[in-house]
């Protein structure tokens, strides 16, 4: 990076767009593509977050789709609008991640108890509320993590987009190759989801010893062939994939066996807990019904190891932002266009309008009609202080490892919240909805803040104006959560998200298995939260990343054990040659084509749903669940991993963008209007 020393102190770094200068940023062109790329990636990740329990970045796609799109239609000096249309677009991760981690919970409580009443009017509310003061939480401390923080902090996801958007400029063949690739997963996907030709999960079941073994034993591996899974775990890579799968190997293939044989098929009370007939349900109704809560323990410590290691950051940064506050009359006109935010007045009384509204959400929406002024006002107090202080959390997370660790921060919210609004008299059907939904405003204020400093740190290394990106931020939010709440509704009224066939849903049936037994007067299974406890204490201290094993014990093992031959994937193509650069380059092409592979088949995903939400269903459901289709599957599933790890090997020297790393020089004149 180009940066000039002084006298022993820390270099001034100069971006690619110079301060002094003046660029196209938020125009017509990149506010409207920013906005498109919300629609379609909010969809997307919405469906593939609620099928396999991630969300997908959008960043790196939606950065190569605008620097193709400049390229495409020869708009020169378009850096600052590429970053525009990547700021914008990306709202859709962190509304979707708000979103779909809690809410679904409400779908989810309703099989059980029908009285629960969700609407539109709710859904988009609690995501647009969650994402405005995520916002505004965050802008205060632009300054702590982008540029005092620069050079201390390795932000690689922001690392990653910054150098697609630089190095992409003039070549499509980025674009192009995202383009194949998703042409490839989506209809892969799509054959899977809407036609059934093979089968979408295969089994050891379907074999006469795999049933044997299942039965005796209660040993059962499962394996998900989707082309969006696999390039979710090429992208995450083989040590965090490797992760998760051992999360998931010690649940499913140690301790599922191990309740059946200790708990036999009587009713077993231990300090408790109640287990009942384990050894006569079968594999999956063992982990369903008790090893899963292992999981929600280990996620529910692991965040909150996460908060005690940051609590120095929180604290760093809560002085900066009382600072900021104190400071009288507006001093943006001070700084220059680089380094200029909204205004502290703007900030404050957005903050004060947006906490207004929130309140009148509680109230009118929320809230039962017993002591309705106290609580929604006790609602207004947990949503603020949490999400207030999580924000730097998120941030730093965001800024060392490029993951957020929001659902173990939402579970401890509902808990404290819960426990809060219990003592208060509010408990039962009511407080669950109560719950969920401050839950949802928090995970989606934690989630967009996490996301958003990415935003801003790449407009930091660019050289776009924090002001711009932070005003058209808000647009996007807004587009996100209402285009979140629409295809949460199809899928629902689709797939739905209880009985055989639902959606995973993984964070919000851990949301709804927390808060069910707190706010009904019931007996928590504790004992099981404490197991998965232990575990992320013991893994912590074994220097184990705690809440990537957690998550692993709590999503089902077909979901991840993909994930593993991703990353394995990925490591090969990585490790093949003695030139670094030609590795490099190989990664970086499988990175463009798994990226497709998501992408694709994620929309594709979404296409199958609104195919079968209009009462078109080609599903050939018999001959899916046959042992035919399973062969199928394996011969069809080998032949996209095939693709994926030839293509990548036969990429060149210089092919694709280099996107783990940034180089940034200063550009030329030219890019000045």
């Amino acid at each position: 990076m180009s940066e000039s020393t002084n006298k022993g102190k820390k270099p001034a770094y100069r971006p690619l767009l110079k301060p002094e200068g003046k660029h196209r940023e938020a125009t017509a062109y990149s506010v409207t593509i920013g906005l498109v790329m919300t629609i379609i990636f909010s969809a997307a990740a919405a469906y593939l977050g609620l099928k396999v329990g991630q969300v997908f970045e959008a960043a790196i796609p939606i950065a190569i789709i605008a620097v193709g799109l400049s390229t495409a239609l020869k708009r020169k000096n378009a850096l600052g609008e590429n970053v525009i249309i990547q700021s914008i677009g990306a709202c859709s991760g962190g509304i979707v991640a708000g979103a779909i981690f809690t809410l679904p919970a409400l779908y989810i409580l309703q099989a059980k108890y029908p009285e629960i009443q969700i609407d539109f009017i709710k859904v988009f509310l609690s995501s647009l509320l969650g994402g405005v003061l995520g916002i505004l939480f965050l802008i205060p401390f632009r300054k702590y993590f982008v540029k005092d923080k620069d050079g201390e902090y390795p932000f690689p996801e922001a690392t990653a987009t910054t150098q697609v958007i630089k190095s992409g400029e003039g070549d499509t063949g980025g674009a192009k190759l995202l383009l194949i690739s998703g042409l490839i997963g989506g209809i892969y996907d799509f054959i899977v989801a809407s036609f059934g030709w093979w089968s979408e999960t295969i089994y050891t079941t379907a074999t006469h010893w795999g049933s044997f073994i299942a039965d005796k034993t209660k040993v059962l591996v499962k394996y998900n062939v989707g082309a969006a899974v696999l390039g979710l775990g090429y992208i995450i890579g083989l040590k965090y994939a490797f992760i998760i799968c051992c999360g998931s190997m010690l649940v499913w293939f140690v301790i599922i066996p191990l309740m059946s044989a200790l708990c036999g098929p009587d009713t077993v009370n231990f300090l408790g807990t109640t287990f009942s007939g384990v050894s006569e349900m079968g594999p999956e109704m063992i982990f369903k019904t008790y090893a899963r809560q292992i999981g929600i323990g280990g996620i529910a410590v692991a965040g909150i190891i996460g908060i005690i290691k940051s609590s120095g950051v929180i604290k760093s940064a809560f002085g900066l932002a009382s600072k900021s506050f104190s400071k009288k009359g507006d001093t943006t006109k001070e700084e220059i266009r680089t380094q200029r935010d909204l205004s502290m007045k703007i900030i404050v009384w957005g903050l004060l309008i947006a906490l207004a509204a929130t309140f009148v959400f509680f109230y009118f929406g929320v809230i039962p009609d017993t002591n309705k002024l106290l609580l929604a006002i006790i609602a207004l107090l947990i949503v603020t202080i949490i999400a207030f202080l999580f924000t730097t959390v998120a941030a730093n997370a965001i800024a060392i490892v490029g993951s957020n660790p929001v659902s173990g921060m939402t579970l401890m919210t509902l808990i404290l919240g819960s426990v809060v609004l219990v003592a208060c008299g509010l408990k039962g059907v009511p407080g669950m909805v109560a719950a969920l939904i401050i839950g949802g405003v928090v995970c989606t204020a934690l989630s967009v803040a996490g996301s958003f400093i990415t935003d801003l740190k790449i407009g930091y290394w660019i050289g776009s104006t924090p002001k711009v990106q932070e005003s058209w931020k808000f647009i996007g939010t807004l587009v996100a959560a209402a285009t979140v709440g629409g295809v949460m509704i199809v899928l629902n009224k689709t797939y739905g998200f209880t009985g055989e066939d639902a959606l995973v849903a993984p964070q919000a049936n851990a949301m709804a298995a927390v808060i069910e037994p707190l706010m009904s007067g019931q007996g928590a299974p504790w004992v099981l939260y404490g197991i998965g406890a232990v575990i992320a204490i013991i893994l912590n201290f074994l220097k184990v990343p705690a809440l990537a094993f957690a998550l692993g014990m709590f999503i089902p093992i077909d979901l991840n054990l993909p994930l593993l031959a991703g990353g394995a994937i990925a490591w090969y193509v990585g490790s093949r040659s003695k030139d670094k650069a030609l590795n490099e380059a190989r990664v970086n092409k499988g990175t463009l084509l798994a990226s497709g592979f998501i992408a694709g088949g994620a929309l594709m995903g979404v296409v199958s749903a609104i195919l079968k939400f209009a009462g078109k269903d080609f599903y050939a459901g018999e001959w899916a669940q046959t042992g035919g289709a399973q062969a199928v599957a394996i011969v069809a599933y080998l032949a996209v991993a095939a693709f994926l790890l030839l293509s990548s090997l036969r990429a060149k020297k210089g092919e694709t963008p280099k996107v783990d790393e940034v180089e940034l020089k200063d550009v030329d004149e030219s890019i000045d209007e």
